[in-house]
């Protein structure tokens, strides 16, 4: 690929959140029926993706992935080309869980080299302990391993910095318009274009084109600020829980110490 022309802008960095993972579900008569041809011996279907937060679209930035699967999966090796306003996925069924490897191609405007990303694929309940799989159990039939990301794009070339920006802000409702002659048709004219020209936003008020997250969760949209000040505040009880610990292995040191001091002591030796 030819390098861009142009030149970069110092000392700016961009970054876009985006979500890659996976999604598997067990196969019920009820619930998940499994499709014609399926082998007998498949218990899941299952999908893998990398999409936008709050599925806005990303492929102003991102052209493609290639999603690298088992060998044992017919076609192992796919490439999904960018569709706009559609996440990069994979469906799949199978009945083993193996690591999934991702190459994301950027843009030709950016000049950016493939990125390759890593993902275990969950067929079943997982956690740290045992009381986090239990509730992964009871929260629904969805397996659901998702990782939040941020593309960080540094001192991007100046094209690509106006693909990146386009369309991030509102529109000023203020005048400067630019409309000239002060009528009713160019009043009116004015309005619509820009009305035309408002950056769209997600169902959770994310602005296309730009580095936002929600404000909250919602049912299948898990990563907002809500869930930072949440992770926030579990590294604040962590950090309270360590300098505890510190404190008392700090006085259990102290409480040792003087009891060697004390045994030499009584036993002549000198310290």
């Amino acid at each position: 690929m030819a390098p861009p022309s142009g030149k970069r802008v110092k000392g700016t960095q961009i970054y876009r959140p985006f979500i890659y993972g996976t999604t598997a579900r067990p196969f019920d008569a009820d619930t998940n029926p499994k499709p014609p041809g399926v082998p007998d011996d498949h218990t899941h279907s299952w999908t893998v993706f990398v999409k936008g937060i709050d599925d806005v679209d990303i492929t102003y930035w991102l052209r493609r992935v290639q999603f690298k699967l088992h060998e044992s999966i017919p076609n192992h090796v796919r490439t999904i080309e960018g569709t706009k306003g559609k996440p990069f996925e994979i469906h799949e069924t199978g009945w083993g869980e193996f690591e999934i490897t991702m190459k994301l191609y950027y843009v030709a405007e950016s000049g950016e080299k493939p990125q390759t990303l890593y993902h275990h694929l969950r067929l079943h309940p997982y956690g740290r302990t045992e009381e986090e799989k239990e509730a992964m159990r009871l929260s629904g039939d969805d397996i659901i391993s998702w990782t939040y990301e941020e593309q960080i794009f540094n001192e991007p070339y100046d094209a690509f910095y106006d693909i990146l920006t386009s369309g991030a802000f509102p529109v000023s409702s203020g005048g400067g318009g630019g409309a000239k002659g002060g009528g009713k048709g160019g009043k009116s004219k004015d309005k619509d274009d820009q009305q035309a020209q408002q950056p769209q936003r997600s169902p959770g008020g994310v602005l296309d084109r730009s580095a936002m997250i929600p404000l909250t969760n919602r049912p299948g949209q898990p990563f907002s600020r809500e869930t930072e000040q949440v992770e926030i505040q579990k590294l604040k009880d962590a950090l309270v829980k360590v300098e505890e610990l510190t404190k008392q292995i700090a006085e259990d040191v102290q409480q040792k110490e003087a009891r060697l001091r004390g045994l030499r002591a009584d036993a002549g030796i000198k310290a």
